[in-house]
């Protein structure tokens, strides 16, 4: 029988309800459940693929080729489990869906409403493949008092009804800030949230209250009076210094405790925390310090590169060491004699991006990190920058560019048109829909003997997400061979190159696929692993 706890935002956005969902469904993984986690998100937009990373932060892939939130990373990344397509609904997806049935004349003739006809659809999202999990998590996008997440709030409402509470569990996450001016905790927000939940129906049965110290017990007990939970059921959200903290600090204050008293069921004291305890050990005790710059084009909104940051993160703590990134604007080092600011780190990656601007920069970082045998690890469009480089100063084609940023001499990168999708051909034209036309999700790969890539990997035959429109020209593989840039590893067609490398380079690796997507603090990714080691290995010479 799966539970359902749905996990709602009050008084401010940015409390971290994905942080807190992913917290909760790794306490109860360690306490012998299963579980899942699900989003829902309420804007207009079909999915996050077409927005501005500015605007949204990063796109989570997932294997089946689904654009999402970049909470599912974290779910991914504290849980172990691989989220779907159908982990994320949006609004827009809610709304196309009905509408497509409505064209179909589905609803015979009926006038289609929010209620019953786009809350049913939301809870046919929130149902879909839920069963064989003991528990499924549902985090609704927004704070409540958001005209655009009324629609969820009231399915979620009718789904508490139909499921009664021995199968559903409402969780708010609210904030009780400090007033140093009066020396105390304010719960007066809280209260005013809670009151806007119950506008629509909806009671909650933990509050999950952010903070930066301990609620003090007549705090506790009036947030409990005022907004009617149990006073065990108000619980302590505290600033961690590491996300990766907030399991075993969220367990501290009773979490998981009061989510098996409200279902009743009985379980262990304790649960089985010890990997996530010798990763926090870890993190706070070093072995040493690595710096890694970063040469991107989203620096100023770090959201951008989330799993990125996360995933080198996950190589430091295999290397025990601590990671300090360096974030650079590429367009930095478009100006003259501006790459020096390089000098000094123990490594260097270019990861994904779109359009023209800044790509000189990233280019520049890439011939420095070569010709200064600094490791480098490109990702996506990363790659694609790493190989126009080589094409220009070591293969003698200066011409070389994409045609992404137009018709040039030399297409070293070009539109991706056609590619093998399982058992089936897909294509794409320059004036297809930007919206999930993209080469999306899991693609395998063949990684040649004696190279890098394979000693990186340890193995022949690999799996990784991608989320790119152009790739490399696979025409120019033998005049940069030639020149000293390795194809290391190809599509299953050897149609595809996947990773280029330097063989006479200490660690030089560029890969069209996101790496960063499948890392795990428990399980790093290869790459970053490797990538890590060898800025350690770096640290020593400079």
């Amino acid at each position: 029988m799966t539970r359902f706890v749905f996990v709602t935002g009050g008084v401010v956005s940015s409390l971290g309800k994905g942080i807190a969902s992913a917290a909760l469904g790794a306490l109860l993984q360690a306490r012998g459940f299963s579980v899942r986690l699900r989003k829902l998100d309420p804007y207009l937009n079909v999915d996050p693929g077409t927005m501005s990373p500015y605007q949204h932060g990063e796109v989570y892939v997932t294997d089946d080729g689904a654009e999402t939130d970049l909470d599912l990373g974290h779910y991914e990344r504290f849980t172990g489990v691989a989220a779907t397509r159908a982990d994320n609904a949006t609004t827009g997806r809610i709304y196309a869906d009905v509408i497509a049935r409505e064209r179909r004349g589905d609803y015979l003739g009926a006038t289609v409403q929010v209620i019953p006809h786009i809350t049913d659809a939301i809870k046919e999202a929130v149902l879909r493949h839920a069963d064989g999990v003991d528990f499924l998590l549902i985090e609704i996008g927004g704070t409540v008092g958001d005209i655009e997440s009324l629609p969820f709030l009231e399915a979620i409402r009718q789904l508490g009804n139909e499921l009664g509470p021995a199968r559903s569990m409402f969780v708010h996450l609210t904030l009780v800030p400090y007033i140093p001016s009066a020396g105390e905790l304010k719960t007066k927000p809280t209260q005013h949230s809670v009151k806007e939940l119950l506008n629509v129906g909806i009671q909650p049965h933990m509050l999950l209250c952010r903070c930066d110290r301990q609620i003090p017990e007549n705090e506790r007990r009036k947030i409990a009076l005022f907004c009617n939970v149990r006073p065990e059921a108000v619980i302590a959200a505290l600033d961690v210094d590491s996300i990766y903290a907030v399991p075993i600090s969220y367990h501290a204050e009773g979490m998981d405790r009061e989510v098996l008293r409200h279902f009743g069921i009985e379980a262990a004291e304790h649960p089985n925390l010890s990997r996530w305890q010798a990763i926090v050990d870890t993190l706070r005790a070093p072995e040493g310090t690595v710096k890694i710059a970063v040469v991107g084009k989203y620096t100023t909104l770090l959201d951008s590169y989330k799993s990125l940051a996360e995933a080198l993160t996950h190589g430091g703590l295999a290397a025990r060491v601590k990671v300090e990134l360096d974030w650079v604007d590429s367009q930095v080092f478009e100006e003259p004699h501006t790459v020096q600011r390089l000098e000094g780190v123990h490594g260097i990656l270019v990861p994904g991006g779109f359009g023209e601007r800044g790509t000189e920069g990233k280019i520049a970082a890439v011939r420095f990190a070569r010709e200064r045998n600094v490791p480098f690890l490109g990702i996506c469009f990363g790659m694609q920058m790493a190989v126009i480089e080589a094409a220009r100063h070591l293969a003698g084609l200066p011409a070389a560019s994409s045609t992404e940023f137009g018709p040039c001499a030399e297409p070293v990168v070009g539109l991706l048109t056609e590619w093998t999708r399982g058992n089936e051909i897909e294509r794409r034209g320059a004036e297809s829909d930007l919206g999930g036309t993209m080469r999306l999700g899991a693609y395998p790969a063949r990684l040649r003997e004696n190279t890098l890539a394979r000693t990186v990997y340890g193995t022949a035959d690999i799996t990784e997400r991608h989320r790119h429109r152009y790739e490399v020209n696979i025409n120019y593989r033998e005049a940069l061979e030639a020149a000293g840039l390795l194809f290391s590893g190809l599509s299953p067609d050897g149609s595809l190159p996947e990773i280029v490398e330097i063989p006479t380079h200490p660690w030089f690796i560029g890969v069209q696929f996101h790496p960063e997507l499948k890392s795990k603090p428990f399980d790093p990714h290869p790459l970053f692993r490797g990538f890590i080691e060898a800025a350690v290995a770096q640290s020593r010479l400079v």
